[in-house]
C-alpha cells in the first residue's frame, strides 16, 4: 500500500498514517495533516509572537469565508474546501491550538489548549461516538510529537508527563487505523523518554502490529 499524494512533504509516521488510512477517509486526514504541518512551519519560525499570530490569522480568516469568496490556488485551502466544507470548526480549532505554541514560555495550560486544538479534527473524523477517545489518542499524538522536537529540558518533560497521564483507550474504529498508528508510535516514544516517532527499527514493526491489530 502506498501513501496518498501530498503536495506537503508529511514526515514518515504521517505517510504511514495515511497509507493505512480507508480510501474515504483518506483525502480529508490528508488535507488536516497538511494543514497541521503548515501551521507548524509558521510556529517554528517565528521569533516575534506577534508576527506568528498574524499568520495564523490569516488560516482563520480564509476559513470563515464562504467558499465562493475563498482564494484559488493553494493546496492545502483548496484541499479543505473540498473535503472539509461545512465542517472547518475543527480546522478552526487546530489553528487556535498552534496559536499557544507561540507562548515565549509554554505552561501547562498552554500545552493542554495546544494538544485540545490539534486533537480536533481527529475527533471529527472519529465521529460522536467515538469522539472522546480518539480525541485522547489524538492529544497525547499531539503532545508526544511536540516533545520530540524540543530539545531536552523542562518543557519537553513536561509535555511527556502530560502525554503519559492518558491512560489506556478503547478499540478506534478502522476508519481511524491512521490514528491507532499515530498514537501506537507515540506509546513507544514515551518509552524511549520522547524520541522522535519513527527513530529506530522497532519503530516500522510497532506501525504494522497497529495497522494489522488495531492497537
Amino acid at each position: 500500500m502506498t501513501p496518498a499524494s501530498t503536495s506537503e512533504n508529511l514526515p514518515p509516521e504521517a505517510q504511514i498514517a495515511l497509507a493505512h488510512t480507508p480510501a474515504t477517509m483518506r483525502d480529508p486526514l490528508r488535507i488536516f495533516l497538511e494543514l497541521d504541518l503548515r501551521l507548524a512551519r509558521i510556529v517554528a519560525a517565528t521569533s516575534e509572537p506577534m508576527l506568528g499570530q498574524m499568520r495564523l490569522a490569516w488560516w482563520r480568516d480564509m476559513l470563515a469565508k464562504p467558499l465562493a469568496e475563498r482564494p484559488s490556488g493553494d493546496a492545502v485551502l483548496d484541499g479543505i474546501s473540498e473535503h472539509w466544507a461545512g465542517n472547518e470548526k475543527p480546522l478552526v480549532a487546530l489553528i487556535d491550538g498552534w496559536e499557544h505554541m507561540l507562548d515565549e514560555a509554554l505552561s501547562q495550560e498552554s500545552a493542554l489548549a495546544f494538544a485540545d486544538g490539534r486533537g480536533a479534527p481527529f475527533a471529527w473524523l472519529g465521529g460522536l461516538d467515538r469522539a472522546e477517545a480518539s480525541h485522547a489518542a489524538a492529544r497525547r499524538w499531539a503532545l508526544v510529537d511536540a516533545a520530540t522536537h524540543i530539545s531536552e529540558g523542562a518543557e519537553r518533560d513536561m509535555l511527556c508527563a502530560l502525554a503519559s497521564s492518558i491512560g489506556a483507550l478503547p478499540r478506534l474504529p478502522r476508519a481511524l487505523r491512521g490514528l491507532v498508528i499515530l498514537d501506537a508510535l507515540s506509546r513507544r516514544s514515551l518509552k524511549r523518554a520522547g524520541r522522535p516517532l519513527m527513530e529506530g527499527r522497532g519503530a516500522s514493526i510497532v506501525a504494522i502490529r497497529a495497522a494489522i491489530f488495531g492497537r
